[in-house]
């Protein structure tokens, strides 16, 4: 079973799994190094599409040899970013990965009506992948990134897409957890109705997982907790997925864990989409990126 990231590349390794990842404007140290530790790995082929010169003086300054690398020199950042998608669209590459352009400029190539990553009706989310060393195990969470008020529908696709990277990890039955700000069934709250249902829909196989809620924080993922609560559930601090109720929730959760906890190590990228789609921040560390790749990577259907 995969528990943390270093498990998570020696497995990519042992099974053989080597994906075409293309990077749009992908043109600056953080990008290029993490694609290059992917590629010493083995997990990627790496195509950089974005301005040459600016490339070669990256790998220049990082000792990094840039002949390990396809890249088509496209000067302007929006046409490498269309580019990019296009690619993957024609089925050139595996999986997606933003560089240095803006979030903005990325998600509308990728939601482009013709030539994007997003098929007819469908959902984009994100799901992040979380190795803190106070759980004994990786959290997959969502959406801290593209959903601010997901409704009930919504919420019912988002337990398919996490619950599916999860046993991409090799996670058989997938235990989620619906969070709310009280275990307690309150018909006050929508998040603990609909954690409620959701948790019904596992029960009746309508979601392909093990799930409980309304569930808070504490009881989803600390034991001790659970025992003190005497809360009986198939997932209460064991739990693998975390559904949130909202944007502000996973993402202070997500931030929380990045700024106050030490030693975590963290992972996320888009799904619903074509193929698996990273959406780091700019300002992501090498380790962060270099973890979304291989999580992407081993995601890919």
């Amino acid at each position: 079973m995969i528990t943390n990231f270093n498990d998570l590349f020696a497995e990519l390794k042992a099974k053989g799994i080597c994906k075409r990842m293309i990077a749009a404007w992908g043109v600056d140290s953080h990008t290029i190094e993490a694609a290059s530790l992917a590629s010493d790995m083995g997990f990627v082929k790496v195509t950089l599409v974005g301005d040459s010169d600016l490339i070669t003086e990256v790998c220049k300054a990082a000792n990094i040899n840039v002949d390990k690398f396809t890249i088509v020199d496209i000067k302007d950042e929006l046409k490498a970013v269309a580019e990019a998608v296009r690619m993957v669209h024609d089925g050139e590459g595996d999986v997606l990965m933003k560089g240095l352009c803006s979030t903005d400029k990325f998600l509308r190539a990728i939601l482009n009506k013709e030539c994007g990553l997003l098929p007819a009706k469908g959902l984009l989310s994100h799901v992040g992948v979380i190795e803190n060393p106070n759980y004994h195990k990786l959290i997959f969470i969502t959406d801290m990134a593209v959903i601010p008020a997901p409704d009930f529908r919504q919420k019912v696709k988002m337990a398919g897409f996490v619950t599916g990277v999860a046993r991409s990890f090799g996670i058989v039955q997938p235990k989620i957890a619906f969070i709310a700000a009280s275990e307690q069934m309150l018909d006050s709250m929508p998040a603990c109705v609909e954690g409620a249902m959701l948790a019904k829909m596992c029960d009746r196989g309508q979601i392909k997982a093990i799930g409980d809620g309304p569930l808070a924080l504490d009881v989803a993922i600390d034991q001790e907790s659970v025992e003190i609560k005497k809360l009986k559930s198939p997932v209460a601090g064991d739990a693998d997925c975390l559904l949130f109720p909202n944007i502000e929730s996973a993402n202070v959760f997500w931030k929380t864990n990045s700024k106050l906890a030490k030693d975590v190590r963290q992972a996320g990228f888009l799904v619903g989409t074509k193929v698996p789609c990273i959406l780091a921040s700019r300002a992501d560390s090498v380790d962060v990126k270099l973890n979304s790749i291989a999580s992407a990577v081993m995601s890919v259907k």
